[in-house]
């Protein structure tokens, strides 16, 4: 992690409350960067050679304190499969059944929200997903 990484990671996560170790900013700087909807065995694995200390209990309890704070939000397409997002705005994901990839796709929640049986409705939460092929693999 370089300086300014460093430096604007430990920024963001002391502005959300966030006490900013080592460990906890190369989570979030992994999650920033990579943008791959990652599950913990996949966070883990990527820095673990970097950090020989972190544990998978360390990875979910940081990703755990990221939701609370609102940094991060989880993502389920699949039951037995929580994965983990650093982009919190409205969006849809798309997970390829092929190659397992998530993409991220923009939405118009408003839009989704006037239908007349809910439009009154407080929406506190919205899981927009879908699963296909994804146009890389219906290529191969």
């Amino acid at each position: 992690m370089d300086q300014f990484n460093e430096t604007h990671t430990a920024k963001i996560l002391k502005e959300h409350g966030v006490k900013p170790s080592y460990q906890r900013m190369k989570i979030y700087n992994y999650l920033m960067t990579k943008k791959n909807h990652p599950v913990v065995d996949t966070i883990y694995n990527a820095l673990v050679s970097e950090i020989p200390t972190l544990s998978k209990t360390t990875v979910y309890n940081t990703l755990n304190i990221f939701k609370e704070k609102n940094l991060i939000q989880t993502v389920t397409i699949e039951d037995n499969e929580l994965r983990y997002d650093a982009n919190i705005t409205k969006h849809g994901h798309f997970k390829c059944v092929k190659c397992n990839s998530v993409t991220d796709f923009k939405i118009n929640i408003d839009n989704l929200t006037e239908s007349d049986n809910i439009k009154n409705f407080d929406i506190q939460t919205y899981n927009i997903n879908y699963t296909g092929v994804c146009d890389r693999c219906q290529k191969n």
